[in-house]
């Protein structure tokens, strides 16, 4: 079954990869039944994940059950672990909202829950992260996550995030990130889509973002805790839970 998937992988669209995995789901989660690894999204158990990558493959780190990847679950760990997301009531704006957390978001009681983006048909409302329709001061928690580095102009869309965050919100802005770098690479004149994905990850992202990203949210006005969340973890966790371990959580707090 590993072996299909991966050749899937490699031979069909994203988009249409994206949407007939969720349509397998189950078949993918009754095959790779088992007790090695464990989601903690939906607490199911597997003796292996799927591999993933866009042009680079990283193995055993898809859930079949909820198609979460390391950083969704490192996410959902921190959220249940280190805050009242699942408890306190909150205003919640989430942009592009990932298909393994939407659902149970969206079923949520304790959140009054907004999502948006410029074409994900999940949107509640359509916008451009530039320009957002929304008030000042709206929201008291923001997630967008893995959205940054498709945004040409990601300083206006910094300000736009920091703009509509309530004094005392917080915003969890994941990146990917490449933390041996110091400073962030961009460059508009390579156009070629493969030589794209080399070297940007994906043909459509413009930038590599370095260690200086934080101190890029810092200079817009957030507090930013760099949270290494995988160091305060059990390294059994670590490998249970198929973790990126020393990924980032970029935590911002406007103060």
């Amino acid at each position: 079954m590993k072996k299909i998937f991966k050749l899937i992988l490699n031979t069909i669209p994203r988009p249409l990869l994206i949407r007939l995995s969720y349509v397998a789901r189950p078949v993918l989660a009754l095959s790779l039944k088992g007790s090695t690894y464990n989601d903690p999204i939906d607490g199911r158990s597997f003796r292996s994940f799927l591999p993933y990558g866009y042009g680079h493959q990283r193995n055993n780190v898809l859930s079949p059950s909820t198609l979460s990847l390391e950083r969704h679950r490192l996410l959902w760990l921190y959220l249940k672990n280190e805050t009242d997301f699942f408890t306190a009531p909150h205003k919640v704006l989430h942009f592009a909202p990932e298909q393994a957390f939407y659902k149970l978001f969206r079923g949520m009681k304790n959140l009054d829950y907004t999502t948006t983006d410029l074409y994900s048909p999940l949107a509640d409302v359509k916008a451009d992260i530039c320009n957002l329709p929304f008030k000042d001061n709206e929201y008291d928690i923001i997630l967008c996550n893995h959205v940054l580095e498709h945004i040409p102009d990601d300083t206006k869309a910094m300000q736009e995030l920091y703009r509509v965050l309530k004094p005392g919100g917080m915003a969890i802005l994941q990146i990917p990130q490449d933390l041996s770098r110091e400073t962030t690479f961009e460059d508009d004149s390579i156009t070629d889509p493969k030589e794209r994905a080399r070297i940007f990850g994906q043909y459509d992202h413009v930038r590599v973002y370095g260690r200086d990203y934080f101190n890029k949210l810092r200079s817009i006005g957030f507090r930013v805790e760099e949270a290494d969340y995988t160091k305060t973890l059990n390294p059994q966790d670590v490998e249970r839970y198929c973790l990126a371990k020393g990924e980032i959580i970029p935590v911002c707090f406007k103060d």
